[in-house]
């Protein structure tokens, strides 16, 4: 059976054991998936939008599985990429990726080689820095405000979060296929790199001798970099002393921080505005 504006070979109905689900396999085994998805250079799109935006991103997928009602939205996009479509009924796909597909989709992409660092800050004059982040959604919808508020590029420490991670990428819709980004290595080396390439850190923190973000201003022409903590600890001793400024939001009393995800779209409004 073939599926709308695909050969008949591209669209096959499988079972749980077929081996080519090999790549959508256990999504629930978080750290397992971290680890084989960067080493067999692939990762995972999410639901028909991520999946159109990450092939209009021009990422090649390796396959694809999906419920049979998905296949009218995408079984045409991905037959210019001459890639087999697997089909299951939900049951099996419950069976295969260890929980309950509520957008019925997935599809493998081969990741892009990461750019240099050099390269991506060329022409920029706004980047954001995470530093340690450890929840994939956190990232994703990090990235997603970046875009949203005009960051030019994203670097992101060795010990991040995998943007390119299925919770990432749903998270961000797509955002992180479109959003240039790239490790910081070495880290925390890389921000003295950056100041010598004329940017001035900001570092985001909680603490009192911040400085209210409501009354700073950027100069005109100013290059900036803005780091963002962990979840918990925020930046280290290390980032923060590596800083030029120390940036604060206030709030109330009747809270100690803000989620990194919000704190991340106050500030990006902040230095972009």
């Amino acid at each position: 059976m073939g599926g709308p504006g695909l050969v008949t070979n591209q669209v096959e109905y499988v079972g749980s054991e077929d081996p080519r689900v090999a790549d959508y396999r256990d999504l629930t085994d978080v750290g397992w998936r971290t680890k084989v998805e960067p080493g067999a250079g692939y990762f995972l799109a999410e639901g028909e939008k991520v999946i159109l935006r990450a092939l209009a991103a021009g990422y090649r997928p390796r396959s694809a599985l999906m419920a049979e009602k998905w296949l009218p939205g995408l079984a045409a996009p991905l037959a210019a990429h001459d890639v087999t479509v697997l089909v299951a009924d939900e049951s099996v796909l419950r069976s295969i990726v260890g929980f309950r597909l509520h957008r019925g989709a997935l599809a493998a992409f081969e990741r892009k080689p990461r750019p240099p660092i050099a390269d991506l800050i060329a022409d920029a004059s706004r980047l954001l820095l995470l530093e340690d982040l450890v929840d994939h959604t956190n990232v994703g919808l990090i990235v997603r405000t970046a875009a949203a508020f005009g960051i030019d590029a994203v670097l992101v420490s060795p010990r991040c979060a995998d943007p390119y991670y299925r919770r990432s990428v749903k998270t961000s819709m797509g955002a992180v296929l479109t959003m240039p980004w790239t490790v910081a290595e070495p880290w925390p080396g890389t921000l003295t790199w950056l100041r010598e390439a004329g940017f001035t850190l900001l570092g985001l923190t909680p603490d009192p001798a911040g400085v209210d973000i409501r009354s700073w201003h950027a100069a005109e022409g100013d290059r900036l970099a803005l780091l963002l903590g962990t979840e918990g600890g925020g930046l280290s001793a290390e980032a923060l002393a590596a800083v030029d400024v120390w940036l604060r939001i206030p709030m109330t009393s009747r809270v100690d921080s803000l989620n990194v995800a919000a704190a991340a779209a106050v500030a990006c409004f902040a230095v972009t505005g």
